[in-house]
């Protein structure tokens, strides 16, 4: 993948993580930003009622489920042993560790069954954003997360790979109030908003041809 040129200034992608205590942050910057992003939304509405049951209106119960999904590719130039690199297996580790708890903790639990407690609770994942842009900084929970090596060094250090992550959007209707993500999606919500005032036509009937009266 050609780089851009070096007279543009590009902003690049990234998977940051938080710790639930928000003091830990590890960043996963992309190499290279994904070429194509899919994004899926599903309307979270009740009410409607059957087929022809029109006591009942379509309400929001609450924000649209969101998925994102895209490919990322990192590549090595450094493939000889002995420049004594791991190729691009560093950067795939710290992919895969979005899904990983940490062994400190996992010790820890084990530790406490050893003891005797039964009641262990789950082991806490730690805050997820996803950063694209200024506007789009998004609460997620990694959800799929599919590796493909293509080229090895002569240790066999991939030197060239993809990545492909699948995000489920963590919205206002999956939190509490008090988790830092409630916020966080709400500002991305009032940016969509924001976004969406320049989208509209301000005449329904200037394109339609048609008069939508109270609409």
């Amino acid at each position: 993948m050609p780089n851009p040129p070096a007279a543009m200034n590009f902003l690049r992608g990234a998977l940051v993580t938080l710790d639930s205590t928000g003091g830990t942050r590890n960043t996963v910057a992309f190499q290279f930003n994904p070429v194509t992003l899919r994004r899926s939304l599903q309307a979270n509405t009740v009410g409607g009622g059957e087929q022809g049951d029109r006591s009942l209106a379509v309400r929001f119960a609450g924000a649209p489920v969101e998925t994102v999904t895209f490919d990322a590719v990192f590549t090595s130039l450094a493939s000889n042993a002995a420049a004594g690199t791991d190729g691009v297996y560093p950067q795939l580790a710290a992919v895969a560790m979005l899904i990983y708890p940490q062994l400190a903790a996992v010790q820890q639990e084990q530790a406490l069954l050893a003891q005797g407690i039964l009641e262990v609770m789950p082991l806490l994942a730690p805050q997820t954003l996803f950063v694209w842009g200024s506007k789009r900084v998004l609460p997620v929970r990694v959800t799929e997360l599919t590796i493909q090596e293509e080229f090895f060094d002569p240790d066999l250090n991939p030197v060239r790979a993809t990545a492909t992550l699948g995000l489920r959007v963590l919205s206002y209707s999956d939190l509490f109030p008090t988790n830092p993500g409630y916020q966080t999606f709400q500002v991305y919500q009032q940016e969509l908003q924001n976004l969406a005032q320049q989208g509209y036509t301000a005449q329904a009937s200037a394109v339609t041809g048609i008069d939508v009266g109270g609409l």
